[in-house]
């Protein structure tokens, strides 16, 4: 995959040219905890300015990086980034925490984010997350395969989550997943055989042997936990 991520950056710099300023990786790939099939490589792209066709420029190579199963990188201006850190804190502590300049200069090494919001979009985006996991629960209920795969996929999702948590708890969270979900488990004195197994689920590459009313079970736990976590959250703290 390196090959190909040199050869998106090759494309973004013939198709932006002097108004790319950089191109970053961010999140799993850059943290150490991608897992082959079930992770992404996120980039962000930060151009000069941007205008319509700054992005239909892009058509062509990020339509072949899409392809490939990758999602569409994030665009941003420059200057914008520092205008949407106070509004995405989420998102820019991520890429604060993880990230890998593949082009260009680190546009995000001086950025200046905000935590105002923090603890409301924490909120908004863990209670939005738990919604859309029961609703995909229903179908995936008679499934143990699709339950696995929907365990250990959202996990993914709600780290990224849990991460916001331990800031807002004022604990420093570290890179990858998995040590967010412990230190998080550890400081909520969550139940963190809950999450080692779905991490197991997840690393074993969906492998792990479950009964249907094992797999179910273990959901139940598992949306448990993620309700003690937006409780903390909720009522301001542990």
């Amino acid at each position: 995959m390196i090959n190909q991520i040199e050869e998106f950056v090759d494309d973004l710099r013939n198709s932006h040219g002097k108004n790319l300023a950089a191109v970053i990786l961010y999140g799993s790939a850059a943290a150490g905890d991608f897992i082959p099939q079930h992770s992404d490589y996120n980039i962000l792209v930060a151009l000069h300015k941007i205008a319509p066709i700054d992005l239909r420029n892009a058509h062509a190579c990020v339509r072949e990086w899409h392809k490939m199963g990758q999602p569409i990188p994030v665009y941003f201006t420059v200057s914008e980034m520092q205008n949407a850190a106070d509004v995405f804190p989420i998102e820019f502590h991520q890429m604060e925490i993880a990230r890998k300049v593949l082009f260009g200069s680190d546009v995000l090494r001086d950025l200046m984010i905000s935590d105002k919001f923090l603890r409301h979009q924490a909120e908004y985006e863990l209670r939005s997350k738990l919604i859309q996991l029961r609703r995909q629960y229903i179908p995936a209920s008679t499934s143990v395969d699709d339950l696995k795969t929907l365990m250990g996929e959202s996990l993914a999702s709600f780290s990224a989550l849990f991460r916001a948590v331990l800031l807002l708890n004022g604990v420093a969270p570290p890179a990858t997943k998995h040590e967010i979900v412990a230190l998080t488990t550890q400081h909520l004195g969550l139940d963190g055989a809950v999450f080692e197994k779905i991490f197991n689920i997840r690393e074993n590459n969906f492998t792990e042997k479950f009964e249907e009313s094992e797999a179910n079970a273990l959901f139940g736990q598992y949306i448990e936990q993620i309700e003690k976590v937006i409780e903390s959250v909720d009522k301001g703290g542990k």
